[in-house]
This record gives C-alpha cells, sequence and structure tokens, in this order.
C-alpha cells in the first residue's frame, strides 16, 4: 500500500502501515443486505477488533467486495452491504473510502461511485516528463509506457502519481493516455531562474523534464531579482485550465556564479547532499583508524603486495589488486574496501546510502555516497595503513578462464597509490623514475601485466565489444569557468584494471548464483527487434550485414566492429551500433550482459561509490553463514524495488551531470558568437543535425530550416535527413562548416548556422572493404545512450539568449567496468 502522511481518521482509521497489519470486524452477518446471499467474510477481522472499539472494514475486504460485485458502488451501496447504519461508523467509511481513492487503490467516477482501477481498463504509475513538452506515464505494474500529449502534461508536473486512461493510439503508433486521478504531487518546491516581465514574475524550473513555468504574484517574490536562482514553494498545482502559482522561499544565487551550475543541477535533480543528523551522530561513534577488534578473524594480507591503481585525482580507492604467475596458470586477488562492516542494514548510514544510490561526479566536485570519513578514509584502500576488505581470489587458467573462486574477509595494507599513467610509463619505459621509486611492487605490476595481455586475448575470444569512442576532460580556469575541453586518453594501464574488476564481477555473479541467494545482477538486454530492424537498414547501405537472426550477439556485433576497422565510417558505424543497444540496469532476474557477452554478471568492485555493490557484499556475507536463503534478509521482491531504485538513481545522476555539464559548454560557447568551425554531424532528428564542434568537444544543433530551401524527411533507419527536391542527404559523420549563432542559457541549447558541407546527393554509401582487425586498442562500451522518441522541441517564452552583436570528469574506469 502506499505510504502517506496524511491521517485518514484520528480516532477510528489507521494509518496506512496499521492497516497493512490490522483486520476488520463486521457483525456476525455474513448476508449480502441486498442480494441475501453469503458475504465473503473480512479475513482480518480479529486483528482489527484487537485495534478499535467500533472497527470499520479493512482496505483488503473493501476491494474483495468491489471484485465479488464486479460493478462500482456509491458509498451507501456499500454501506447497505456492510450492514452500517450508524453516523460515526459510515463516517469512518467515507474517510476510509477517500484515503483509498487518494492512495490509488481504488477510483471514484463521475457518478460518485467507487471501483476497481483495473476494472476500468486505468493504469497507475508515474510521470516521466520530457523536455518538449509531452510525457509518459510509466506504469507501476510494468508494460510499455502510455504517451501524454503537451496538453495533459499541462496538468500535471514530471514525478507525479497519476491515474491515466487509454483513449488511443497516436500517429507514431503509441498507445496515448488522458489523465483520470493524480494521486500524489512529487514536486512541493522547485529550484528555477526567475525571469519578470511587466511586473510579472515567473520562473522556469532548472529540471527540463519539467516543461511548464511557474508563475509567481507579487507577494511572493522575495525581493529575488530578474535571472537569479530560486527556490519556489509550489501553492497551487497546475491543472487542466490553470498554471502553477507559487511562491520564492529561498534564493539561491546569482545566475552564472561559479558553481552554481552544479548547486541547481543539484536541487534540480533532487539529489540528497545534506547529511542527517542521526547519520553524523552514527559517524561520531564510529573509530578514526581501524580497530584491533574489527582485525581479529580476518585473513592477514598485509604482506601481500597489493597496490590500487587509479587516475591522478581520486581521493577514493575501492580497489587493491594483486597477480601470481602459477605452474598451470595464473593468482588473482582482487580487494575491495569492506563498506559492508562499517554500513549495516538499517542504520542512518544504510539508509542514506539507499537514497542515495551512488555518488555524484560532477565537474570538481563530487556528493559523495558515502560520508568522507569513509569514503575518503576509514573505507578507501590508502598506502601504507590497515584496512579492511572482503577479497575475491581467483585463479584463472593460461586461456584466462575462470576455474575457482575463494571469498573472505581480510585485512590488507596497500603498498602503493599508483596511477594509470605511472603503471603506463613503468611498462613502456624500463628506465622510467617509477619503476625505481615503486622499485618494490614492479614485479607484481609486470606480473599484472603478463595477466591483462591473456585476459584480453580471451575477451577478444569472447567477442566483447568494444567501441572507440572519445570521453572528455573539461579544464577549468581561475574563475571556475571553462579554458578548454581536452579528449581523455586511455591508456592499457586504464583496461588492465578494467578486466580484472570484470574477473571478479563475473566470479562474484557465478558465486551468489550457485548460492540461490537474491541478488542484483547487471543485466544488459539483447537489443529491441524494432532497433534491429532499422540497424539492419543502415548497415545494408554499406554492404555489410549484421547476422545471427532475430538474436545477434555480441559476437555478431563484433565483427561488424571489425569488419570497419580502420575504414573512413568506422566512427559512424561504431555509433550506430552503440546506439541501438539497451541501457545496462539492475535487476534480480538474470538476462545476461550483451555487451560484454556474459551469461552472469553483476557489480562487486566499488561499494564506496555504488549501493548494488554495497548489497552484494552483504549476500556475500550471508552465503558465509550457510543458512537457508529464506532467513536472508532480501527477498527477490525487496531486490526487484531495490534494483529499480538504483537503476533511477543512476540514471538521475547521469541526467544533472550532463546538465550541468551542458551549462557550462553553452556558458563556453557564448563568448564565441559568430565564430566559425568544423563540425561533424553526430544524430539527425526530423527537426535537424546535431553536430559536435571538432576544436571544442561541443555539441549544437543546426535546425533543418538552415539546410536550404527543400522539404527534408527524416530516416530513422539511415539516421539521415533527405531533400524531398534536391535529392541532397545529411547522414551521421558529414562534415560540416558552421557558425555560432545562438545561445539559450535557460534551455542548455546552441544554435548553428550552417555554412557548407555534407548533403551528397546519394542514398547509397560505397561498400565497405572489409577486413580482420586488431581492436586490442578499441574502448568497450557496457551500455548505450538510449535515443528518446519524441517531436522537435516546443518554442518558449522570452529566455535568456546572447546573439551576435563536457565532458565529465567522473571516477570511472571504464564504462564496461561500470
Amino acid at each position: 500500500m502506499t505510504d502517506t502522511n496524511k491521517n485518514e481518521n484520528e480516532s477510528l482509521e489507521p494509518s496506512v502501515e496499521q492497516v497493512e497489519t490490522m483486520t476488520e470486524s463486521h457483525p456476525s452477518n455474513n448476508q449480502d443486505a441486498s442480494t441475501g446471499e453469503d458475504m465473503i467474510a473480512d479475513p482480518h477481522a480479529d486483528r482489527e477488533a484487537d485495534k478499535y472499539e467500533n472497527p470499520i472494514p479493512s482496505r483488503e475486504f473493501i476491494i474483495e467486495l468491489l471484485e465479488k460485485e464486479q460493478k462500482p458502488l456509491r458509498i451507501k451501496q456499500i454501506a447497505t452491504i456492510l450492514d452500517i447504519d450508524d453516523d460515526e461508523r459510515f463516517e469512518a467509511l467515507s474517510r476510509r473510502l477517500k484515503a483509498m481513492v487518494r492512495d490509488g487503490q481504488i477510483l471514484r467516477n463521475r457518478r460518485g461511485a467507487f471501483g476497481l482501477i483495473q476494472k476500468m481498463d486505468l493504469i497507475k504509475g508515474k510521470v516521466i516528463g520530457h523536455p518538449g513538452g509531452f510525457g509518459f506515464v510509466q506504469p507501476e505494474e510494468g508494460g510499455g509506457d502510455l504517451f501524454l500529449g503537451d496538453r495533459e502534461m499541462h496538468k500535471v508536473f514530471h514525478g507525479d502519481k497519476v491515474i491515466a486512461s487509454v483513449i488511443g493510439v497516436d500517429r507514431k503508433g503509441r498507445r496515448e493516455g488522458m489523465i483520470v486521478e493524480i494521486i500524489e504531487h512529487a514536486n512541493q518546491t522547485i529550484l528555477g531562474r526567475l525571469h519578470m516581465e511587466d511586473g510579472l514574475g515567473w520562473v522556469q524550473p532548472n529540471n527540463n523534464r519539467i516543461a511548464q513555468d511557474i508563475f509567481i504574484p507579487q507577494d511572493g517574490l522575495l525581493d529575488a531579482e530578474e535571472g537569479q536562482i530560486v527556490m519556489v514553494e509550489v501553492i497551487h498545482q497546475p491543472t487542466k485550465r490553470s498554471s502553477a502559482i507559487g511562491k520564492i522561499i529561498e534564493v539561491v544565487g546569482d545566475y552564472l556564479a561559479p558553481g552554481m551550475e552544479i548547486d541547481s543541477a543539484i536541487h534540480a535533480y533532487d539529489i540528497p547532499n545534506e547529511w542527517p543528523q542521526e547519520l553524523l551522530d552514527q559517524l561520531e561513534a564510529i573509530p578514526d583508524e581501524v580497530t584491533q577488534e574489527d582485525k581479529e578473524g580476518r585473513k592477514d594480507l598485509r604482506s601481500l603486495p597489493l597496490v590500487t591503481i587509479d587516475g591522478a585525482d581520486s581521493k577514493d580507492f575501492d580497489d587493491a589488486v594483486f597477480a601470481k604467475r602459477r605452474k598451470n596458470g595464473w593468482r588473482l586477488v582482487v580487494a575491495i574496501a569492506d563498506v559492508s562492516h562499517y554500513v549495516k542494514e538499517g542504520t542512518p548510514l544504510d539508509k542514506e546510502a539507499y537514497e542515495r544510490g551512488n555518488s555524484v561526479y560532477f565537474p570538481q566536485k563530487v556528493v559523495p555516497m558515502l560520508p568522507e570519513k569513509l569514503s575518503n578514509d576509514l573505507c578507501s584502500l590508502n598506502p601504507n595503513v590497515d584496512r579492511l576488505c572482503m577479497v575475491c581470489d581467483m585463479s584463472i587458467d593460461n586461456d584466462g578462464k575462470l576455474e575457482r573462486t575463494q571469498f573472505y574477509d581480510a585485512v590488507m595494507n596497500s603498498k602503493a597509490r599508483l596511477t594509470y599513467d605511472q603503471v603506463h610509463e613503468m611498462l613502456t619505459d624500463k628506465g622510467s623514475e617509477h619503476r625505481k621509486t615503486f622499485k618494490d611492487v614492479v614485479p607484481n605490476v609486470e606480473d599484472l601485466n603478463d595477466l591483462y595481455e591473456i585476459l584480453k586475448g580471451a575477451r577478444s575470444e569472447r567477442g566483447a565489444l568494444e567501441f572507440d569512442t572519445t570521453e572528455t576532460r573539461i579544464v577549468f580556469d581561475e574563475h571556475r569557468k571553462i579554458e578548454k575541453i581536452v579528449p581523455v586518453v586511455r591508456n592499457e594501464a586504464h583496461k588492465l584494471i578494467e578486466e580484472c574488476m570484470l574477473m571478479a564481477n563475473v566470479a562474484t555473479a557465478r558465486y551468489l548464483k550457485w548460492h540461490k541467494i537474491p541478488m542484483l545482477y547487471r543485466v544488459h538486454e539483447k537489443p529491441s527487434e524494432e532497433r534491429l530492424k532499422n540497424l539492419r537498414t543502415f548497415l545494408g547501405d554499406f554492404g555489410l550485414t549484421l547476422e545471427g537472426g532475430d538474436e545477434p550477439d555480441a559476437n555478431d556485433y563484433a565483427t561488424i566492429t571489425e569488419a570497419v576497422k580502420g575504414q573512413p565510417h568506422e566512427h559512424l558505424v561504431g555509433t550506430v551500433l552503440l546506439r541501438s543497444m539497451n541501457q545496462a540496469v539492475y535487476q534480480p532476474d538474470n538476462l545476461g550482459h550483451f555487451g560484454l557477452n556474459y551469461e552472469y554478471y553483476a557489480h562487486f568492485t566499488s561499494p564506496i561509490r555504488r549501493y548494488p555493490d554495497l548489497l552484494i557484499h552483504r549476500a556475500i556475507r550471508f552465503a558465509w553463514t550457510k543458512q537457508d536463503v529464506s532467513k536472508f534478509k532480501y527477498s527477490e521482491k525487496d531486490m526487484k524495488a531495490l534494483g529499480e531504485h538504483c537503476s533511477g538513481t543512476e540514471r538521475r545522476a547521469d541526467e544533472a551531470t550532463r546538465d550541468a555539464v551542458t551549462f557550462l559548454k553553452c556558458e563556453f560557447l557564448s563568448h564565441r558568437l559568430g565564430e566559425e568551425y568544423d563540425a561533424v554531424v553526430t544524430a539527425a532528428t526530423n527537426f535537424g543535425l546535431f553536430v559536435e564542434l571538432e576544436p571544442l568537444y561541443v555539441e549544437g544543433l543546426v535546425h533543418i530550416t538552415e539546410l536550404g530551401e527543400d522539404y527534408f524527411h527524416y530516416d530513422a533507419s539511415r539516421h539521415c535527413l533527405k531533400g524531398e527536391r534536391t535529392g541532397k542527404v545529411y547522414r551521421l559523420g558529414d562534415k560540416l562548416r558552421v557558425q555560432v549563432a545562438q545561445v539559450n542559457l535557460d534551455d542548455r541549447k546552441i544554435d548553428l548556422r550552417f555554412l557548407s558541407g555534407g548533403g551528397d546527393s546519394s542514398d547509397e554509401q560505397a561498400p565497405i572493404e572489409t577486413k580482420a582487425a586488431d581492436t586490442s586498442d578499441s574502448k568497450p562500451a557496457e551500455e548505450a545512450p538510449s535515443q528518446e522518441d519524441g517531436d522537435a522541441p516546443k518554442k518558449k517564452k522570452k529566455r535568456y539568449y546572447r546573439k551576435k552583436g563536457g565532458g565529465r570528469n567522473r571516477k570511472k574506469k571504464s564504462s564496461a567496468a561500470e
């Protein structure tokens, strides 16, 4: 049942939590007063009677009654059937029915009768807004989303819980809906930018999934000034006939103040960023150092030359590694910070870690999942200090196949904190100073590299996907504005660590699968039928064929990437392959990992910054107890809910960081109006072309009207725009010359003027000369960015423009290891 803080009836009505554990008492007359038939008995009558002197029917019993009657009933009909004839119990019944409507358990129709939602062909779910003004209802019970047009979205905000009905199918073949009832408003406060005109104020929400402005009366402005970022309390939620009205309760700061884009994103996407007092109290009771008592009963690995290998700016070290050649193979030790020792189920630390779901990495700022005392100190595997760890100790054969795994608690002492660049130099330059500085761990590093070469070969043999994409890093000036955006160079040391983490994650999934313990797999499903159809059409234009029939596997994809290696269209084909795939999610049902081509895969290696990894550690710890699985704290149902939550917080983090980075890039380009750049087409849509300015790594839009006097039609399967009269075709990968025309900081949009380039008149691509290719230098990708299905963004009111007169720096070893 839906949790609620509202009180249904202080004297008679229990809370929702009580209802779930209580039952109804009912008069001994077990006949339907209207029909004389035997009535179903309230199965919760005894427990209800224990709670109330004059009990009323339970929610469960009312639902059973409506199911039996097979039609909506008015309150008087329900009261008659239940033999309720006194005013006090009738009023209590009325309150309960209203509360059930409020919580989305039943619905009251226009005739005032109460009925079952599922019997009325209605859908209960959560509203997902889209920047274009439309949205979707995501059903609670699963299944396909329900499309909401902009008129329906005017009634609600992103995140609201609603009941909707299906009214037909739109022009794109999607089920279209109408909102029948709003169960719960998700946004009581909203962060946005204040605009003033003719004495009227309105706030444009920073969250671009909320497309409606919030109007602010004169007495609600709180002395805020035009353009400032403010927090608004929503006084009146939007309706079919009226817009939302609010009052400003806080002036957050000036629009262009350094760091404001991050503060705005944190507020706009509801990312928890303050520690509750009860958590701080718990944290205070935790010792600052690992105690002798903590070390007892653990395996002592302090003499083992374990090392951490991370980015130069990393502060939290989840993992340490060690490898040793054996007679018939290898020993690989992956030691992971033992967060589960400090963060116990149900504690304030655990509750806050759950709410956050993961750490969020903005440029030059981290919102951690755990307080710094744990994330950067007590749990972090810092060098030359004792730390608690959970160890995945693996035996691997000379073909790179996992033979045996042992998990155990240990205490370790890292012998070096190494960076990727240091390790790369140690391996490629025998005279490197780093080899002298870290001479005690050089043999371990060399063994790790030798094992990596074997694992790399096994990866290729397995057919895991690898795409040569470019990550970028923002370089700031002294005013915390973008100075430049540079590509991140990924060397073999990154891939070495990645393969070690992948092996540990696979070993973990296999271990817990064997123990039949409920867990969260990291699932990357195979592409959908529609995406495969479009992909095959696109590849066919290049003379390429995707094998595998209706269910191609990663090997079939890898065959394509190998065929185009070194060809002019390599990047283009790789981009389309990537976009054909689904996003990876957390769920208890194992459907494998398509991109990595693993049958079982889970996340074990980053419990400092990912809640699913912490849950995996708890599952392993439970396996050690050898108790019956039924005694594990988490059921399959619990894991499903946890997986949905953690997948959601991961997407929330992605959206928030993307929003902050996009704002920074827009501001960067706002000072370059009128400048011309070479660009490459990165996406085609029905309203234009998205292109990346090659020297800047910033993306903007060339609107379809910029392409010339013609009717251009979008071909989704070929990812192109084609002119009806001229036959000109603009495709992914085309080189253009563009000019920065306009930057909209409010909407995070960059408009570009088309100058020249692209637009050949051929429908056919030159066939690619296929060849076998070495993929060892390609970058893996675990999941593909999804393309949002929608119409062109709506035009908005007057906004903050500048007219003519990036990339994230996250602690991320690789997308595949993630």
